[in-house]
Formats: structure tokens, sequence, C-alpha cells
């Protein structure tokens, strides 16, 4: 069970990216630094006291900046491949142990994909408030996505399992949304 207990907690991390894209790096640095997990001995450096205080300063000035509105929206397209180099990044720190061709190819792979299909869906979410109440209606949805980060960051780390089930049921959901969304456009516009 050991050997699938890095990939559950990638994936669990990845989807956090997915919401914010250093507040998840900030639960890894905390988690290393406790020995509550192992980071993989090339990127130990996350569980040091410099790398904590770069991503507490980070994580503070994301979540505030989030609940500027159109600043919100402006941090979207920078948010959206910083997500996915964090989503690699998170995901690489527990898949030790392979080559690091394999362990990097996985890690974005799989945490890039995941913490995308998030984000991406999150980017839809934000643009749909924003149309509908004008921008008023982001700290909803700031909120939520601040929500969403932390306890799937807190699950991939102390419940793997139920963070995986978790992110998973969130991509389902995610590729359902932006499907349908694509669908209704298609349509409105062929008609």
């Amino acid at each position: 069970m050991d050997i699938w207990i890095g990939p559950i907690i990638a994936v669990g991390l990845a989807a956090a990216c997915g919401f914010r894209v250093f507040l998840p790096l900030l639960g890894l640095s905390v988690a290393g630094m406790s020995g509550h997990l192992t980071l993989e001995p090339s990127l130990s450096w996350l569980a040091t006291w410099p790398a904590l205080s770069v991503l507490a300063t980070a994580t503070v000035l994301e979540v505030a900046a989030y609940y500027v509105p159109w600043v919100d929206n402006l941090l979207d397209t920078v948010a959206t491949p910083m997500a996915i180099a964090a989503g690699t990044l998170a995901s690489a720190t527990q898949l030790g142990d392979m080559s690091p061709v394999m362990q990097w190819s996985l890690a974005a792979i799989t945490g890039g994909g995941v913490s995308g299909v998030v984000q991406t869906g999150s980017v839809a979410m934000r643009a749909a408030s924003s149309g509908l109440t004008g921008g008023l209606g982001n700290v909803v949805v700031s909120t939520a996505e601040l929500l969403g980060a932390v306890i799937a960051t807190l699950l991939a780390i102390l419940l793997p399992v139920v963070g995986f089930v978790l992110a998973l049921v969130l991509l389902f959901w995610v590729i359902r949304f932006l499907a349908r969304r694509h669908f209704i456009a298609r349509d409105t516009s062929a008609g």
C-alpha cells in the first residue's frame, strides 16, 4: 500500500494547486518540516525555513489579491500556468524512487493535468460570476476556492485516500461543467 500513498497524495495536492498556487505548497512545506511527509530528496528544500517564509508570504498575498474585484480576473491569467507548474512540483515531491525522467513526466502529466483542469474550472466559474454580477460576486467564488484549497491540502496530507477521492469527484464535476458550457455555447451560436 505504501507505494500508492505518494501518488495519491500527489493527486490531492495537485487538485489543491488548481484552487490556489501557493497554499498547497505551504502545506507541503509545513508537513515536510514537521516530518509528517517525506519529500523526494532533491525537493527537500521545500521543507526549510526560507521556503516556508517565502511560501507563507506568497500565500497571504495571493489570497488577499483574489478578494480585489477585477484583480482576481487578471490573476487568473498568471495563475493558470503557475497552477500547472505548482501541481507538477507538488506531485514530484511525492513521486520518489524512480528515474528523474519518469518522476517529472508523471508529475507533469498527472499533477500538471489535475491542477490545470481544476484551475480551468475555477477560471470559468469566475468568468461566469463576473458576467452575472459585474465582479461583485467573485468574493463568493474566491472564498469557495480558498476553502477548496485548504480542504484539499489538509485531506491530501492528513487523509490521502479521502483527498484522492475528493480530487476525482472534483475532476469529474469540473469536466462535466466545462463540457456543458461548451455544448450550450455551441448550441447557442449554431441556433
